[in-house]
């Protein structure tokens, strides 16, 4: 049994239509992907809704490992938009060894990632980041999955694709793309941004396009490492 985490469906819906024998329990996502056994759970977006869902995959699903995925912004000049890439500062070694080896072809690169208690969009906060922690790219999850991991002793890989860069911004401020708070977007925030900027609408949808490569590159690499670890 693989246990699998996403902060949102958004990152999970491709790999989800791959599920067979699908059953939903307690929030846990049962199924199969090939012959391996796999259960996703949402975590939420942010660390502080990561805690309670992963005690509940980590008690009730018992798996060998854990796989904590999704997409993850760029601070560094050297990621582009859809780049696959290995916390190498966060992964269990010798998981990270032997995904290195099966995404060896997909130019999966090992990168440092840093976890943010917020989401980072200007290009001032992604040099902030990229000053003082020295990682290549950011997440608001994996830093609080790694320490329940590690209070269980529960090995942990973290795959991720870039979803924005210095170059390729969000397409509008984070608050009105998710409202952490609620776990969900505001969709009349949104609409009022969108009315005040009628130009932000193409961004938007120019980036619901790149969402979707952004995630078929992660489900294809996340597949072939669960038919192979």
């Amino acid at each position: 049994m693989i246990g699998i985490t996403f902060a949102l469906p958004t990152e999970s819906s491709d790999l989800i239509r791959e599920l067979r024998q699908a059953e939903n329990v307690d929030n846990l996502l049962f199924g199969k992907i090939g012959n391996r056994e796999v259960t996703i759970v949402h975590t939420g977006v942010g660390a502080e809704a990561c805690n309670e869902r992963l005690e509940i995959l980590l008690h009730k699903a018992r798996p060998e490992f854990v796989i904590t995925a999704g997409f993850a912004g760029a601070v560094s000049e050297e990621l582009h938009l859809g780049d696959l890439i290995l916390a190498e500062n966060f992964s269990h070694p010798t998981l990270l060894d032997l995904a290195r080896e099966i995404l060896r072809n997909r130019n999966a690169r090992s990168v440092k990632l840093f976890t943010s208690a917020s989401i980072i969009n200007s290009m001032s906060e992604r040099n902030e980041i990229a000053r003082k922690s020295d990682a290549a790219a950011v997440d608001m999850e994996t830093g609080a999955i790694v320490a329940i991991c590690n209070a269980h002793e529960m090995p942990l890989l973290s795959v991720r694709t870039i979803s924005d860069t210095p170059r390729d911004p969000l397409p509008a401020p984070p608050d009105v793309l998710f409202d952490i708070e609620r776990q969900r977007t505001n969709y009349g925030r949104l609409f009022s941004y969108i009315l005040r900027e009628p130009v932000s609408a193409l961004r938007l949808w120019r980036f619901g396009q790149t969402i979707a490569r952004v995630r078929a590159t992660l489900t294809e690499a996340l597949i072939a490492l669960i038919q192979r670890l």
